[in-house]
């Protein structure tokens, strides 16, 4: 069991040196609208759709998702329906999505610093257009992003580890996957970090269960409670309030 942090370990004893962040729940208030469109789409066949279901389907690539609602609420239609109809929801909604309290301040602060920051989603290029339109001057301040949901070198979406060993590969120079903190919401996604053998912080919706999270190297309410200094990264100036 080489290379495994002992619990008892404090995250300042990592060297974190690169951020990757997950994009939906995270930065980016659009698991509402996912949530909003499924719970009508289920109750058009009179089904429920539950937050069981909502965290089994988070992080996955888009067909995978749907086919997994598909069995698990028994519902009379394929896969290729379900992405369509989601998709045209999708368009109507996405561009309007908010950043969550917290995003934009780490996000800007950690640039500033010139930690080398990318973005590890379930989404693909279709949906991650219309997630970031507005949202322009933001993206910039990420080196790349990994799309698992069409991206061939991603060949199994989270919870394996696929996307964040890739996200990794195309930073400069590579880190050690240890020295790269992965911020997530999703358990999916925490799964897919540790698995990847980076320590993660978890942000999780506030209807998850935290003991479920456990693995995570740290568990916040809101991305406003992390701390940069406990990873070795630059503290917050005082005066940086927004």
């Amino acid at each position: 069991m080489t290379g495994i942090e002992e619990p008892s370990s404090t995250p300042t004893s990592r060297v974190i040196t690169h951020v990757i962040f997950d994009l939906d729940g995270l930065l980016l208030n659009t698991e509402i609208f996912y949530t909003q469109i499924l719970m009508e789409y289920a109750a058009r066949f009179g089904k429920e759709f539950t937050w069981e279901l909502k965290q089994q389907q988070m992080g996955r690539k888009e067909h995978e998702s749907a086919q997994l609602a598909i069995d698990y609420l028994g519902l009379p239609i394929t896969a290729e329906e379900y992405c369509r109809h989601v998709r045209e929801e999708l368009t109507r909604l996405l561009p309007t999505s908010q950043f969550l309290p917290g995003a934009v301040k780490l996000v800007s602060h950690l640039h500033r610093h010139g930690i080398p920051l990318a973005i590890a989603t379930g989404s693909d290029s279709f949906t991650f257009k219309k997630k970031t339109m507005n949202h322009g001057d933001f993206l910039l301040m990420f080196t790349h992003w990994v799309l698992s949901g069409d991206d061939p070198m991603v060949r199994s979406g989270k919870p394996a580890p696929d996307i964040f060993l890739v996200c990794n590969d195309r930073f400069k120079d590579p880190p050690k996957p240890e020295n790269v903190l992965v911020f997530e919401d999703a358990l999916n996604g925490v799964t897919a970090g540790v698995a990847a053998g980076m320590p993660v912080v978890a942000v999780p919706d506030e209807r998850a269960n935290w003991e479920d999270f456990r693995h995570a190297a740290v568990i916040l309410k809101s991305l406003l409670d992390f701390k940069p200094e406990d990873f070795g990264l630059p503290p917050y100036d005082h005066h940086s309030h927004h």
